[in-house]
């Protein structure tokens, strides 16, 4: 499927968060910088001032966003403040509406390596596996912790959903990591002693182990 997002007059997420900020009040780049940590949409979105501004050149070129005022604060330099267009609300809405709909296919580093682990001993896999589990754990408890103080500072549990969202896929995560480790570990049933003859014997260019 193709990435719905290079249909876009401007495809980096980036520009959807800018939209969504723009379509409360008129902002610079600056303040928008700002809010974006603030907030906690940084966690969700990646971006830094150089490609924020590069962003909000391209919303402007697509005549999504224009610049309403240049103001001056004390001895800072002149600051371009920018506001929605009607085009970039329109747009802005069609982007969010595709996005909560529809399905993308996505190409994860994990589900990557994943395909390939074979390649790997298994009791070096169950070692990688377990420490990836730690560290899973670790973004939980602390995904958990930043929204137990966001909400016990009254803001609103909607602006927290997707923070809802990131526990539940590290809770998965985590369990189908669990999972496997039994699969290859368990002396009975697992994985493990086959897994090793196939390394043992060279491996298999096919993909193959041993029965």
């Amino acid at each position: 499927m193709p990435d719905a997002n290079a249909r876009r007059p401007v495809g980096n997420l980036l520009g959807l968060a800018v939209l969504s900020y723009l379509s409360q009040r008129p902002l610079h780049p600056y303040e928008l910088g700002r809010l974006l940590q603030e907030r906690g949409d940084a966690r969700s979105i990646k971006f830094n001032q150089g490609t924020l501004y590069a962003v909000v050149g391209q919303l402007v070129r697509a005549g999504l966003i224009a610049a309403v005022e240049t103001k001056r604060e004390g001895a800072r330099p002149e600051r371009t403040v920018y506001a929605i267009t009607a085009a970039g609300r329109e747009e802005m809405r069609a982007w969010l509406r595709e996005l909560v709909a529809e399905p993308v296919h996505e190409h994860p580093r994990f589900v990557a390596a994943l395909s390939l682990i074979a390649a790997l001993p298994p009791d070096e896999v169950v070692a990688l596996l377990r420490r990836r589990a730690g560290l899973l754990a670790a973004q939980r408890d602390e995904t958990r912790k930043l929204m137990d103080e966001t909400l016990a500072a009254g803001v609103h549990p909607l602006f927290q959903v997707e923070e809802e969202y990131r526990l539940d896929q590290l809770d998965t995560e985590i369990a189908f990591v669990e999972r496997f480790v039994e699969r290859i570990a368990d002396p009975v049933l697992g994985w493990g002693e086959m897994w090793a003859q196939a390394h043992r014997e060279g491996g298999d260019a096919d993909g193959e182990l041993p029965a």
